[in-house]
């Protein structure tokens, strides 16, 4: 393949690995390494090299054409939106992501650098911000807003006109009712039930079930 189909990856754990499986199965890229912590260097991700950390992403960002950040999200989005702008900053291509066994609407909008993992479907009339993570198995229903730099965990059940503001996560097995509007940077944690609407900064801790 030639450099231009290769994509140099930001992030080097859990996640990382999730999306390394949606980008073998789409297919367009091949996975050039990826960028980790300081003692993750060395080591390999599904038979990836991790080549360096932050400090060598200038160089590294130079070397490439394509680069993609496959962080993970929950307490906070600024470290997926760090890297995002560091890959806009230099031009990079940051592509879309979608798993063949996932399910997009033609009549959809999904955002520059987004992952729509396995399982997953995004219905007629929705749209996804940039950066964003559609979990496996989640559901994006038709004539849903979902802001910038957003992760819609595992199972997260988001119903019709619904608005999700800038990077908010919503956690694995919630429910948000149809038209609900949910704010800036809010936490909505798993198995919640969300029935009206969140201003910015919401945080709902996880439902336990004893």
């Amino acid at each position: 393949m030639s450099s231009a189909e290769t994509i140099l990856l930001l992030g080097a754990g859990g996640h990382a690995r999730a999306c390394i499986d949606v980008i073998e199965q789409e297919g367009r890229f091949r996975v050039a390494g990826l960028v980790g912590l300081p003692e993750e260097v060395g080591r390999e991700v599904l038979g990836y090299p991790v080549l360096g950390s932050d400090d060598d992403l200038p160089a590294l960002l130079g070397q490439y054409s394509a680069g993609i950040v496959v962080i993970g999200q929950i307490k906070t989005p600024v470290p997926r939106m760090m890297q995002f702008a560091h890959l806009r900053a230099r031009g990079l291509c940051v592509p879309v992501m979608v798993s063949p066994r996932a399910y997009v609407s033609r009549h959809a909008r999904v955002g520059d650098g987004s992952f729509v993992l396995h399982g997953a479907v995004i219905n007629a009339s929705a749209s996804v911000g940039e950066n964003c993570i559609v979990n496996s198995l989640s559901l994006i229903e038709h004539d849903v807003l979902v802001d910038d730099h957003c992760h819609i965990a595992t199972g997260a059940r988001i119903n019709s006109g619904v608005r999700i503001g800038e990077g908010s996560f919503i956690g694995s097995g919630s429910l948000i009712r149809q038209g609900v509007v949910i704010g800036r940077n809010c936490i909505i944690g798993m198995g919640q039930v969300v029935l009206k609407d969140c201003p910015d900064g919401t945080q709902l801790p996880q439902r336990r079930i004893r």
